[in-house]
C-alpha cells in the first residue's frame, strides 16, 4: 500500500537523506539497507525493517521524520529507551518530545502544545498512551506523516515479548490514513515476520532484512562452576568498561549484587521488585557511568540503549534463543568489540522446566521447543554463530567465525589432561555420581568441609589425592570433561560418567583437549595472573594514541556530568578514537570525524579542539 505522506522538501535546507546524515548526524555513508529503507519510507511505502541491534534502526525513521512535512509518531514499549533517544536528538538540535507517565504534568501539557503548534518533528509514546481516546483525538487534529512501530515483534504472539496492546496499533493506524508506517525489530523469526506483516497489512515486497550477525560480539558458553569468580574474571578483564549481568530471579540479582559489591565492584541491582524510584535511579546511574555493572533479571526489559556496554554475562540460562539474542545485543552497540558469556548449568534446565509445567499444554509445547533449541546451542561444538543465525532463518556464510569459544578452541594446541581427568572421574564414581563439581573438587583436595565429613567422603580412596592442585584447576578439569562429554550433569546438577569416560579411566585412551584463552586464564587466580593479560580494552586494536584518547574521554565525562547526560550522548567512544587517531585541528577537519555533526561542532568543537591543537 502506498500512503500519500511522501516527503516534501520545499523550503528545507536539508533536501536529501545523505545531506541530513552528514550535517545532522555526522556520518558520510549509510549502513547496510539503511538508505534503501529510508527511500522506501519516503516514497510512502509501508515498510518492515529487520536489523540487528546496533545496526542503525533509529536512523531509518529519524531521517524521514526530518523530511516529512508533518509529525512522525514513534511507538516504543520502553520509557527509558524513549528518553535516551530524546536526549540524543536534542543534542543534535532536533525537535523531539515524549508523552508518557514518567514526565510531570507541566512538561506533558507543554509537549502537547508544541505538537499542536507544529514545532515537533518526532513524538515518542508507549502504545498504551497512544491508544488513549483523548490522545487519538488530539493526534487526529495534527498532520501525521509517519507512524513508527519500534520493537515490532511485540505484535506477534509468536514473539518472545508479545504485548496485546501492540495488536491494537493496527486499528489505530486507520486514524491516520495518509501516514506511512514503518515497523522495526531486531529479533524476528520468519514466523514472527509473517505475523507482523499480516497484522499490519504490509506487502511482503516492502520487507528489508539485514544480517542478524553481530561480528563484533565475542560469544562464549561455559559451565557455571564458581559463578561469582567467573563473573569477577570478566569484570576485571574489562576494567575500563561497563557491563550487564543477567540472572533468572530477583533473589539471585540481589545476592549477586551484594557479593560483587563486597568484592569492590561498582554494581547495582535492577528488577521489577524494586520500587520505581530505586529502579529509575539505578538505571540512570548506569547510563551516566556512575556505576559500572548493572545486575538484572532476564524477565524485565531494561530499555538500555547505552552503546558502550563492553560485556554481557548470563549468570543463568535465559528462557530462549530470542531473549538471549536480544540481551547480548545490548553489548557493543557502538561497533567496538564486546564480550558475551553464558554460564550454563543443567540445574537451570530443571528450574525452567518447572515453570514450563505451570503453563497450558499449548504453551508448554512451544516453551519446551524453545528450551531444547537453547540447550542445543549451549552444547554445540560448532561455531556459535551457525545455530544462532539459523534460528532466525539465516545461513552463516562460514564454518568458522574465529570469534567464539568453539572456533578459537579449534585453533589452539591440544593439552593432555589424562591424569587429572582420571582422578576427577574416579572421584565422581566413588562419591556415587550424585554431586556437583565443587563437592568433587573438595574431596580431591582433602577438604574438612562439614558436608564432606558428614557424608564420610573423607574415607574414600580419592580423598586428598589432588591436594596439591588448586580448586580452580579442578573446576577447569570438570568443565573440560563436560565439554568433551566424558561426564554430564543430571537434572539436579550431579555429575555422571558417560560411555566415553571408560577408555580414559582404563588408561586405554588419552584425554587431550583444546581450551579457549579465557578457560586457560581461569585455571589460575593468582594476583600475578590477574595482572598479566587479564584486562582487555575494547579499543586496544584500533587506538594509536591512548594518552590523547584518555584526555578526550576525561573532557567528555566532565561535559556530560555538567549537563547530567550520559557521556555517549556527547560523543561515542568510536568518535573519540577517530579524534585521537586523526588529531583534527580545525572545524572542517573535526566535521570529517564520524559522529560530529554541525550542532555538536558548535556546542563542543571549541573544547575538544583546544586539547587536539596542543598535540
Amino acid at each position: 500500500m502506498v500512503r500519500r505522506a511522501v516527503a516534501n522538501t520545499d523550503g528545507l535546507a536539508m533536501t536529501t537523506p545523505r545531506h541530513i546524515l552528514k550535517t545532522v548526524f555526522g556520518y558520510d555513508s549509510f549502513r547496510l539497507n539503511q538508505e534503501s529503507i529510508i527511500q522506501n519510507v519516503l516514497a510512502g511505502h509501508d515498510t518492515l525493517a529487520v536489523m540487528p541491534t546496533g545496526g542503525g534502526k533509529s536512523m531509518c525513521y529519524q531521517i524521514p521524520a526530518l523530511l516529512f512535512p508533518g509529525l512522525t509518531i514513534v511507538v516504543s514499549p520502553l520509557i527509558s529507551l524513549m528518553h535516551d533517544q530524546i536526549e540524543q536528538l536534542q543534542e543534535a538540535e532536533i525537535n523531539a518530545v515524549v508523552l508518557n507517565s514518567a514526565i510531570d504534568s507541566d512538561t506533558y501539557r507543554s509537549n502537547m502544545s508544541r505538537v499542536a503548534r507544529g514545532e515537533v518533528k518526532m513524538l515518542y509514546m508507549a502504545p498504551e498512551t497512544m491508544l488513549l481516546p483523548r490522545i487519538l483525538d488530539f493526534l487526529s487534529s495534527v498532520k501525521v506523516s509517519c507512524l513508527t512501530i519500534d520493537e515490532a515483534h511485540c505484535i506477534s504472539e509468536w514473539g518472545h515479548e508479545f504485548r496485546p496492546e501492540y495488536r491494537q496499533l493496527a486499528l489505530a493506524r486507520e486514524r491516520f490514513p495518509e501516514a506511512v508506517c514503518i515497523a522495526l525489530t531486531a529479533t524476528a523469526t520468519p514466523q514472527v515476520r509473517d505475523d507482523i506483516r499480516r497484522i499490519l497489512q504490509f506487502e511482503s515486497t516492502n520487507e528489508f532484512i539485514s544480517s542478524f550477525d553481530r561480528p563484533n560480539l565475542h560469544l562464549e558458553v561455559c559451565m557455571r562452576q564458581d559463578g561469582l569468580a567467573q563473573v569477577l574474571d570478566v569484570v576485571e578483564r574489562f576494567s575500563d568498561g561497563a557491563g550487564i549481568v543477567y540472572c533468572a530471579s530477583r533473589k539471585q540479582v540481589e545476592q549477586l549484587t551484594g557479593r560483587l559489591r563486597a568484592k569492590g565492584v561498582s554494581a547495582l541491582a535492577y528488577h521489577a521488585g524494586l520500587d520505581d524510584d530505586t529502579r529509575a535511579k539505578n538505571q540512570e546511574a548506569f547510563r551516566l557511568d556512575d556505576v559500572r555493572v548493572i545486575v538484572a533479571t532476564v524477565a524485565f526489559g531494561m530499555g538500555i540503549n547505552k552503546p558502550d556496554v563492553r560485556f554481557v554475562v548470563h549468570y543463568e540460562l535465559p528462557k530462549n534463543i530470542e531473549s538471549y539474542y536480544q540481551q547480548i545485543g545490548r553489548a557493543g552497540r557502538d561497533g567496538l568489540d564486546a564480550y558475551c558469556l553464558l554460564l550454563f548449568s543443567y540445574a537451570d534446565i530443571a528450574k525452567i522446566g518447572f515453570f514450563i509445567e505451570q503453563m497450558s499444554q499449548t504453551e508448554q509445547r512451544q516453551a519446551a521447543q524453545h528450551l531444547q533449541t537453547l540447550i542445543r546451542y549451549c552444547e554445540s561444538a560448532e561455531c556459535r554463530r551457525g545455530p544462532l543465525l539459523a534460528y532466525f532463518g539465516e545461513t552463516h556464510q562460514s564454518d568458522s567465525c574465529g570469534y567464539c569459544d568453539n572456533c578459537e578452541r579449534k585453533q589452539l594446541p591440544e593439552i593432555d589432561l589424562t591424569k587429572a581427568a582420571q582422578k576427577f572421574m574416579s572421584c565422581v564414581y566413588r562419591t556415587g555420581q550424585r554431586f556437583g563439581a565443587s563437592h568433587v573438587a573438595d574431596v580431591l583436595r582433602g577438604s574438612k568441609a562439614q558436608k564432606v565429613l558428614d557424608l564420610n567422603h573423607d574415607t574414600l580412596s580419592t580423598y586428598g589425592i589432588g591436594a596439591d592442585t588448586p580448586k580452580a584447576e579442578w573446576l577447569f578439569v570438570a568443565n573440560m570433561l563436560l565439554q568433551y562429554k566424558l561426564i554430564v550433569q543430571n537434572e539436579h546438577g550431579g555429575l555422571v560418567l558417560t560411555e566415553e569416560a571408560i577408555p580414559v579411566l582404563k588408561n586405554e585412551q588419552r584425554f587431550r583437549c583444546r581450551v579457549s584463552a579465557i578457560a586457560q586464564k581461569s585455571r589460575s587466580r593468582t594476583a600475578a595472573a590477574k595482572k598479566s593479560n587479564s584486562k582487555k580494552s575494547a579499543v586496544d586494536h584500533t587506538l594509536h594514541n591512548p594518552d590523547l584518547f584518555e584526555k578526550l574521554r576525561t573532557l567528555r565525562t566532565a561535559l556530560a556530568r555538567k549537563k547530567r547526560v550520559p557521556p555517549y550522548v556527547i560523543f561515542s567512544d568510536k568518535t573519540l578514537i577517530a579524534m585521537a587517531n586523526d588529531v583534527p585541528k580545525t572545524d572542517s577537519a573535526l566535521l570529517d570525524i564520524p559522529g560530529v555533526g554541525e550542532a555538536k561542532l558548535k556546542k563542543y568543537g571549541p573544547a575538544f579542539l583546544e586539547i587536539l591543537k596542543i598535540e
